[in-house]
């Protein structure tokens, strides 16, 4: 509404009053604004006036507030609880014999000895000695060391002597002269002789294999 009009109703009883003022608080709640004027007629006694009159010429536009968007929710991705994994049904592993595992022998290269070739062999009779001073090479005798005494046998051959009774056998070296005794071809250490026979015997015929 552009134009401006006032408009005046009277009303002549208390009552009339009562109600022209609840119809201008209700029209101020809904948004229109206006002066209420309680006149009393000049001609007329006992009649108040009032006055509906605009204040302002151009309409009210209430503002409506902006309705703001929405958040839009996020939507949560469901979880998908993952399967249980099942057990076949077995025996506890503490139940069970545990055997350590077998660890790797180290694998040794076997050492072949190659067979003494016998250059002489025959029989005799062996005996024994275990005093002396130096032996014919000049080495200091020593009883305990597997050596023997040869008349013509080179420094250093090596012997074997077996005895035939027992089959027990020794390897000497030659590093001494002797025996010069008729029938005797070897004069052993003591502890050479021990090898194979008993110090008690004295004596004892042998077989011997001269090694190269």
């Amino acid at each position: 509404m552009t134009g401006r009009h006032s408009r005046t109703r009277f009303f002549s009883s208390p009552a009339g009053i009562a109600a022209t003022a609840a119809v201008g608080v209700a029209l101020a709640v809904g948004g229109t604004v206006g002066a209420v004027q309680l006149t009393s007629g000049s001609g007329q006694s006992g009649q108040a006036a009032l006055d509906f009159t605009p204040t302002t010429a151009g309409s009210l536009t209430p503002s409506s507030p902006t309705a703001s968007p929405s958040a839009s929710a996020t939507a949560t991705p469901s979880v998908t609880a993952s399967p249980s994994a099942s057990r076949s049904p077995q025996a506890a592993s503490r139940g069970k014999a545990r055997t350590a595992s077998p660890k790797p022998s180290p694998t040794r290269a076997k050492k072949t000895t190659a067979a003494a070739k016998v250059l002489e062999s025959g029989s005799c009779g062996a005996s024994f000695y275990s005093d002396g001073q130096l032996t014919a090479n000049g080495e200091s005798f020593n009883p305990n060391e597997l050596t023997a005494a040869h008349k013509t046998l080179p420094f250093n051959t090596k012997v074997r002597v077996t005895n035939p009774s027992n089959g027990k056998s020794v390897v000497v070296r030659i590093n001494d002269r002797g025996p010069f005794i008729d029938g005797r071809c070897l004069d052993l250490s003591r502890a050479a002789f021990a090898t194979i026979a008993s110090v008690d015997v004295g004596a004892l015929t042998v077989r011997y294999e001269v090694l190269g």
